[in-house]
């Protein structure tokens, strides 16, 4: 049987395949410097939406959007480090393939910024 055919239900493998998902993130929390910023940002915001006290939607929103960022950070890590193995040598195409997984990082970014904003600004417009 190869790994794509149908496998049988195992509490074992559900429990280990959580056990890998943790040490992907816990390499990441050790090794990525900008997977710390957007924790930072996370916590920031985290603490001005209590401040603000927001919504139950519009705190959906939030964690929607910290969701979107954090996984789009830890996927351009995995794309980076694969593409390193692959191509160690300097290779213009593997080196596109790194900078559009940072693109796409970006792009997860500014949105949720953009997102942030429009909750935001109204609930410290209406403070002032």
């Amino acid at each position: 049987m190869n790994e794509f055919e149908k496998k049988s239900f195992s509490l074992t493998s559900r429990i280990k395949s959580f056990k890998y998902a943790f040490k992907g993130i816990y390499a990441t929390l050790l090794s990525q410097h900008n997977f710390w910023i957007h924790l930072v940002v996370t916590v920031l915001v985290i603490g001005f939406g209590i401040f603000l006290e927001l919504s139950i939607y519009e705190w959906l929103i939030i964690i929607l959007c910290i969701g979107f960022v954090l996984t789009a950070e830890i996927f351009n890590s995995a794309i980076e480090l694969l593409t390193d193995i692959v191509s160690p040598e300097y290779n213009s195409t593997a080196g596109l393939v790194k900078d559009m997984a940072a693109g796409a990082v970006l792009i997860s970014a500014v949105s949720s910024a953009v997102i942030g904003l429009i909750i935001f600004l109204p609930k410290l417009y209406n403070l002032l």
